[in-house]
């Protein structure tokens, strides 16, 4: 009988971090990803609900709520994505995400250098500080680009996509860092 290993979404494609030049690229599995909007009238109620339960609250346009072990990112208009806080409030759309997406952490004094060169999104501090949040683009795939440090950002992709973030990643990474080798 054949035995079967269970894989995160991105295993595959980066079974360890890689750190090449000044940043590395690792996976950043979360124990659960739950998408959660509002229905019309209910955005107050549904994120007291959310806050009761995992200390969130539904983020503003453009930004993340923090606990310590938990983050809920703006998805879009009226949408969040919780990470690390399973909670279907009452009020709410809600679906579970946890195997739809991969997450990525790059991090290193480069890592806005890399994300310039495969993102239209302005990362530079003024247009995207620490705790901000864009629905955008990488390459040609759509993703959410999440800034959690100074020199850090949380990147997340459809998990068909994994093998090809890794690729563009690794990719411009290697670019980045033969630059600076001039």
């Amino acid at each position: 009988m054949a035995k079967l290993i269970a894989l995160t979404a991105a295993q595959l494609a980066l079974p360890a971090p890689v750190t090449i030049g000044q940043t590395t690229i690792s996976e950043a599995a979360p124990q659960s990803l739950t998408w959660v909007a509002p229905f019309d009238g209910q955005t107050k109620a549904v994120s007291a609900a959310v806050k009761a339960a995992t200390g969130l609250t539904l983020p503003k346009p453009g930004k993340t709520t923090r606990t310590k072990d938990a983050m809920a990112i703006w998805w879009g208009p009226g949408q969040a994505m919780l990470i690390n806080a399973a909670v279907t409030p009452d009020g709410a759309a809600s679906a579970d995400q946890t195997s739809a997406w991969v997450g990525l952490d790059l991090t290193g004094q480069d890592a806005r250098l890399i994300l310039q060169r495969l993102t239209p999104q302005d990362v530079r501090d003024a247009a995207m500080p620490v705790h901000a949040t864009a629905k955008t683009l990488i390459g040609h795939m759509t993703a959410s680009i999440t800034r959690t440090g100074k020199d850090s950002y949380r990147l997340m992709v459809f998990r068909s996509m994994a093998a090809t973030v890794v690729h563009e990643l690794k990719r411009a990474m290697t670019h980045v860092a033969a630059r600076s080798d001039l």
